[in-house]
């Protein structure tokens, strides 16, 4: 058993390495179904190859990408119609972010490349009253709970690149060219410290390695008494 174990995780890896598909670009409609129909702005932390903020753009008046690697924001760019009302720049996303505030803020597998708290932290200043955050991040496996789901992702992880590459070889999608990192952070961790950040953050583990955090700004008494007396 012991041997046929890393021969079956090697094989398991070269299929993976024909067959590779975004798990992030999975979620992307899942975000998009937790947003309004249309807002002001919004900006896209870790933008990798732009592919989530084009989306965010059909809804928004304005997206901004940042993202700390040249080569994939310079792919952004490229791979982004002239016009649309899309901006990336290089940079790191505690230090230079565009000022805001955000209606949404997207931050796709990359918290776990920043100190957690401060990045919470750092959202929650960027985000206008009423706005929505939503992360997808990745975190360390640690509890049974974990490692059973991980074990479900498995067949289902075969089941989707069969699928999403019809059967066929095919090349690694642009978005999964930039640079990774494993999580070392435990999901317990992660939601003792959001919702210590962001009180009432709505955090749930995720298939493909994956846990979803929803949190929503609420707007201050006098802000949503004035909006109430303006519409009357």
């Amino acid at each position: 058993m012991t041997a046929v174990l890393p021969r079956l995780l090697r094989a398991l890896d070269r299929f993976h390495a024909s067959h590779p598909w975004d798990h992030n670009a999975h979620y992307h409609r899942w975000i998009m179904r937790r947003l309004p129909g249309r807002f002001t702005s919004a900006l896209d932390v870790g933008s990798g190859s732009g592919d989530l903020a084009r989306l965010l753009a059909s809804r928004a008046e304005e997206v901004h990408g940042i993202d700390a690697d040249p080569a994939i924001v310079d792919r952004a760019r490229e791979r982004t119609t002239p016009g649309a009302p899309v901006t990336f720049s290089v940079g790191d996303a505690l230090k230079d972010v565009p000022p805001g505030p955000y209606d949404v803020i997207t931050c796709v597998a990359t918290l776990h490349h920043l100190p957690l708290t401060d990045a919470l932290t750092h959202f929650r200043r960027h985000l206008a009253p009423g706005g929505t955050l939503i992360v997808i991040g990745l975190y360390r496996p640690r509890s049974r709970s974990d490692h059973l789901i991980d074990a479900v992702a498995v067949p289902s992880n075969i089941a989707m690149a069969w699928f999403k590459n019809k059967g066929r070889r095919a090349p690694r999608p642009v978005a999964m060219t930039a640079p990774t990192r494993p999580a070392t952070t435990p999901f317990p961790d992660i939601v003792r410290e959001a919702r210590r950040v962001l009180p009432g953050a709505r955090l749930r583990r995720r298939l493909f390695w994956r846990y979803t955090l929803v949190w929503d700004q609420v707007l201050p008494p006098t802000w949503a008494e004035s909006s109430t007396a303006s519409s009357l």
